[in-house]
């Protein structure tokens, strides 16, 4: 298979001979031998490279979670880096000025609540409003672009992890993301998206023989981006997400919590697809630093059959029967619920503390089937 990234190359450079181009991208721009996007266009005779974006983590991806990025000199190429993770996420006129098109290169993990997605949509835009035009090589889903999970965000739960009303797991790459964005939610960017050659919807990313390169810390492989449309809720709760272990999303604990009842408590659910094994952890930072942690660790026995979404809700809804006085829906700093913004409504930390996401699930099934053919006339690949 081709990436956009060798597809452009090969066929689109012409078009942008002589124009400024800027770079939105990290570590995971590379192609197929891992040479960076950023080495390619810098070094291209008919590429004029002027400018560095980079999301969340940085444009290197040394940066944690949430952290702020100031914009700063690549060592390397000496251009300029702006920051899409600072004081603004939507690059300002004078981020654009030394642009004429905007590239976008950068690996998305399938789930609506990875934000390189919304940084993408902000470009898009900056780009409508500065006149620029906004180009997308796309790259793989990683967790296919089959299977679709959850509810459609809501209104008043807007956010930098859930924009638009789009689900859980999404099933789609970044360019036919891009392409909804523009069409759907009224961004009106001049877009133009380089589609890869030979990938097809069932496929996993190690399916396709590419290097898997995490796209953050957090990102190890492909059980951690199955998992995390579902296991990424715990985020907006009390318990370790397994954030400062070796197998983040994959480990699931707090300090109060007997693992061997948890994983027995799981699999008496017989969830299709995965198995708990208890166990014990000490995360090195965020949540319960340096503290044993009793859970499980979640294992992916066959990754085409999880609903990732129903695993993680079942998981917090057991834990919130099992510790009623221990287990907590934590408010962030501003006041609101992180849990409400990654669930995309306000209604769902009410029914998983009375018991009742399988009815949740079953209410959203109508809504994601609308998403679904929303989504048609966009898909690239079959």
């Amino acid at each position: 298979m081709k990436l956009g990234l060798d597809v452009f190359l090969e066929q689109f450079v012409n078009r942008f001979k002589g124009k400024r181009v800027g770079l939105v991208t990290n570590m995971t721009g590379v192609n197929s031998q891992l040479v960076p996007t950023i080495d390619l266009f810098f070094q291209h005779p008919d590429i004029h490279l002027t400018a560095l974006y980079g999301p969340e983590h940085g444009i290197r991806g040394d940066v944690k979670e949430g952290e702020k990025i100031d914009s700063s000199i690549d060592l390397y190429t000496k251009l300029p880096v702006y920051s899409l993770y600072g004081n603004s996420k939507k690059p300002s006129k004078e981020m654009l000025d030394l642009v004429d098109v905007v590239v976008f290169d950068l690996q998305d993990i399938g789930a609506r609540y990875y934000t390189f997605i919304y940084t993408m949509a902000y470009v898009m835009e900056a780009c409508a409003e500065q006149n620029k035009h906004f180009v997308v090589l796309d790259r793989p889903n990683p967790i296919s672009g089959l299977s679709m999970e959850g509810n459609l965000v809501e209104e008043d739960v807007r956010s930098f992890v859930g924009l638009y009303p789009i689900p859980n797991r999404h099933a789609m790459t970044v360019g036919e993301l891009a392409q909804l964005f523009n069409h759907e939610y009224g961004i009106g960017c001049e877009l133009t998206v380089v589609p890869m050659s030979g990938w097809n919807r069932k496929d996993y990313f190690d399916e396709t023989g590419l290097f898997w390169v995490p796209p953050s810390p957090n990102t190890t492989g492909m059980d951690m981006c199955v998992l995390y449309p579902g296991t990424c809720l715990v985020e907006g709760t009390n318990l370790s997400e397994g954030r400062g272990t070796t197998r983040p999303f994959e480990i699931i604990g707090a300090p109060f919590i007997d693992g061997h009842q948890l994983a027995k408590r799981l699999n008496k659910k017989k969830l299709t697809g995965i198995l708990a094994r208890p166990t014990s952890f000490m995360p090195m930072y965020q949540k319960h630093q340096n503290q044993v942690c009793g859970g499980i660790q979640i294992h992916v026995v066959n990754r085409r059959e999880i609903h990732s979404l129903k695993v993680g809700l079942t998981l917090l809804e057991i834990i919130a029967e099992m510790y009623p006085t221990d287990f907590e829906i934590i408010k962030h700093e501003n006041g609101r619920y992180m849990f409400d913004l990654l669930a995309g409504t306000k209604k769902l930390k009410e029914m998983l503390l009375q018991g009742k996401t399988s009815d949740f699930l079953e209410e959203n099934y109508l809504k994601l089937e609308r998403f679904r053919k929303q989504r048609q006339p966009y898909l690239l690949y079959n």
